[in-house]
């Protein structure tokens, strides 16, 4: 009689671990998770990129490479909120009038006629409108003759109701450089103006990238606006200032703004920038610390050393100047400023009474004295009232939203923007006649030493 066999289904042996049966769970599920997100995006994500919208002809574009940066990391961590809730909270900031009062500030009017586009009045008279008050005086701030472009771009300026960014190259003194990183929405809702001279201009018919059949010029996302510089300042330098720190009269119904340095290129969406730089902080204006200096005296030996500016003296009746009505140098008293020099290259602001009315300050400053916008900073930001809310952030942090490219290199016959010797300190002017500076109170302050 045979036996009976009895068999019993075993669990195959790739089976019988429980870690390795729970990761095979885990992967079949993120599996499904990830194809499902995926399917889902293609039909329903709010962050999409423009692809590049301007191609460089070869012969125009030799800098191909940016200018290495300092930090390869950010330590400075800056959240950038979702595109599409960025998106949806500034179209909702712009539209409500009830937020704005872009007429707040009352500006001198010129009657057309002045030599100068701004017009250079006394230290005394400029520290008059220092102190705003109750608003009911008018400042001067430009415009004391029209800015010399076209009716029609005029008009397209002042339809400009939401947010704009502007550049400028005057002098052929850099390229064009389109954005990188535009959300599918933001041409939609921001402007690109981009104003540059004859001789700017010139060059770019030259290498075929704007033609004069039409009044409507565009590269890629920047709308190119002619400026007649002779009818302006000799130095280009100096014509850059007025796009650059009277954005506000130029497009009067903005309510944000973003000045970009031709040298510069954005990598992150103007919008998120707007967002977390400077609707979020609650700020007016929101700038770069400069990677190297704290205090204005240092800008101020730097731009000689290097000659930035040409005129030695000049510089030393300006910083005296300075020391002379206030300013002082950077300390912990100065908080929630932390430093007295920016990096100005990149300027974002909510268009109100405060920006407004410091950039008019500057900019009659810079009218006075020259194009070097980092030298009155932190006087005019100290001593005028109200006072602005700023927010200075790392380095770092502009590092990783922009790139630098170096400026055009000038052959001979181009475009000169200053003279080519530097004038030095005549040595009367090194102690005015006597052993001491007017800003010996600021020199021992900033280096800690003890005062009489």
């Amino acid at each position: 009689m045979g036996k009976l066999v009895t068999t019993t289904a075993t669990i195959p042996l790739l089976f019988q671990s429980k870690l390795l049966c729970f990761s095979l769970s885990y992967l079949f599920i993120s599996l499904i998770f990830t194809l499902f997100t995926t399917l889902n995006s293609t039909t329903k994500c709010q962050f999409q990129f423009h692809s590049t919208l301007f191609d460089y002809p070869q012969s125009y574009n030799p800098h191909k490479h940016p200018i290495p940066t300092l930090h390869s990391s950010c330590n400075s961590l800056v959240f950038f909120s979702d595109y599409g809730v960025v998106l949806s909270e500034i179209q909702r900031l712009v539209g409500d009038d009830s937020l704005w009062d872009l007429n707040s500030l009352k500006y001198e009017q010129g009657n057309g006629n002045g030599d100068s586009f701004g017009r250079n009045y006394s230290t005394r008279k400029r520290l008059s409108y220092f102190d705003y008050g109750d608003g009911g005086s008018e400042i001067p701030c430009g415009f004391f003759k029209e800015f010399p472009i076209s009716d029609y771009d005029r008009m397209t300026m002042e339809k400009c109701y939401g947010v704009v960014v502007v550049s400028a190259i005057f002098g052929d003194h850099d390229k064009i450089r389109h954005p990188k990183g535009l959300g599918h929405k933001t041409l939609d809702n921001v402007c690109f103006y981009m104003f540059v001279d004859e001789v700017t201009l010139e060059q770019l018919r030259y290498h075929n990238i704007l033609s004069n059949k039409t009044k409507d010029n565009r590269v890629g996302a920047w709308r190119i606006v002619k400026v007649s510089s002779e009818e302006l300042y000799e130095n280009p330098a100096m014509n850059g200032i007025v796009p650059k720190y009277l954005i506000h009269r130029l497009f009067p119904n903005s309510k944000y703004s973003i000045w970009v340095d031709a040298k510069m290129q954005l990598v992150a969406d103007p919008l998120i920038l707007l967002h977390s730089l400077l609707i979020v902080k609650g700020a007016d204006m929101a700038i770069s610390k400069h990677p190297l200096y704290v205090h204005t005296m240092e800008e101020v030996i730097a731009t000689a050393r290097w000659k930035k500016w040409w005129d030695v003296d000049s510089l030393r009746i300006q910083i005296e100047t300075y020391c002379e009505n206030g300013l002082r140098p950077w300390s912990p008293k100065k908080h929630p400023y932390p430093s007295d020099v920016p990096d100005s290259a990149i300027i974002l602001r909510k268009h109100g009474v405060a920006s407004n009315l410091f950039s008019c300050l500057l900019f009659n400053e810079l009218e006075a004295f020259n194009p070097r916008d980092q030298l009155p900073f932190a006087y005019v930001r100290d001593l005028m009232k109200p006072k602005i809310k700023l927010n200075m952030f790392d380095v770092e942090v502009f590092e990783h939203v922009a790139s630098e490219y170096r400026h055009n290199i000038k052959h001979e016959g181009s475009v000169k923007t200053q003279p080519t010797r530097t004038k030095r300190a005549s040595p009367d002017l090194l102690a005015n006649g006597s052993s001491c500076t007017k800003c010996d109170s600021y020199l021992a302050e900033m280096w800690g030493e003890p005062q009489d």
